[in-house]
């Protein structure tokens, strides 16, 4: 069975290095033998420095997946599509590659990502990097936790990876990076603040059907299907800041893309009303790319599985 490149699941860590790329052209040959070799390079890492717990992921982007691999593609993945509804607009780019790295060590995160440069070379060119870290107790920068509905166990498996086919163990992933206006955020007393998100500060609690309002967090980012099942996503979000900019970078993995664009679309429509997602009017959501991470059997075969 193809094993799923560990950082898709892993469970979170102290710190996070996130780097996006775009590959310059003609050198898709050599960026695929590339690939099969980073699996190793990570695994390396991971022996070298067990008590950093660290994890990865690489991930192709929907627009330069058939450039990459052009007989074989995700039937799901697509580009970014941009969306906007009155003052809301979450925008949508062409990113090639992306690249998670995660550990308890941040020079651990940063060797990584020196082995990686020096593997691909003037292959790609850096377009951001975004460095991340825990919160607290696992909190967003707003101060309530972050990822609370998450799958727990053997579940973040089920809800994250494709389960048959040449795809299988792989993974659609979606990337934002959300700007929060905490200055704004912070002036919102916590009562309020809580009927936002739709859960208590402190206990992280969520509220009641009867108590939430129409407009929280909460109430659009938990879907349900036309059957009832939870539209569910392994979410491995981390915040990010420095003295005059804070925010989320936003990511997503799943089995299939359906469910994070209709999550994201509830969140900014609603259902009317203005009933969209509160939360937007204190955060901005500044880039946006779909991306799909294939099992470690997929990188190393050069796509050849299946």
């Amino acid at each position: 069975m193809a094993r799923e490149q560990w950082g898709v699941c892993a469970e979170a860590n102290l710190h996070g290095l996130h780097l996006f790329f775009n590959a310059h052209d003609g050198y898709e040959p050599v960026i695929r033998e590339a690939l099969t070799q980073l699996p190793k390079i990570f695994e390396e890492i991971n022996e070298q420095f067990s008590e950093a717990m660290f994890s990865a992921v690489i991930a192709i982007g929907a627009s330069f997946w058939d450039d990459l691999y052009p007989d074989k593609k995700p039937e799901g993945l697509k580009p970014f599509s941009a969306i906007k509804h009155d003052d809301r607009y979450m925008p949508g780019e062409s990113i090639d590659l992306f690249v998670q790295l995660r550990s308890d060590r941040q020079d651990v995160n940063y060797i990584a990502c020196q082995r990686l440069v020096s593997l691909f070379g003037e292959m790609i060119e850096l377009i951001e990097q975004v460095p991340c870290f825990r919160y607290l107790d696992g909190r967003d920068l707003t101060g309530f936790v972050d990822g609370t509905e998450n799958p727990k166990g053997r579940n973040r498996r089920d809800v994250a990876l494709v389960k048959h086919g040449t795809f299988a163990s792989g993974s659609y992933l979606h990337v934002q990076r959300y700007r929060h206006n905490l200055a704004r955020w912070d002036k919102v007393p916590t009562e309020e603040q809580e009927l936002i998100i739709g859960r208590t500060k402190i206990d992280d609690i969520e509220m009641s059907k009867e108590d939430m309002p129409d407009t929280s967090h909460v109430k659009h980012a938990s879907l349900k299907d036309e059957n009832g099942n939870s539209l569910e996503l392994m979410r491995q979000s981390m915040p990010y800041g420095n003295a005059s900019t804070q925010g989320l970078l936003f990511i997503s993995y799943c089995a299939q893309p359906t469910n994070f664009e209709r999550i994201l679309h509830n969140m900014v429509f609603g259902s009317g009303d203005g009933n969209y997602d509160h939360m937007l009017d204190y955060t901005t959501a500044e880039t946006g790319s779909a991306f799909f991470a294939p099992s470690i059997d997929f990188l190393k075969n050069q796509g050849n599985v299946g």
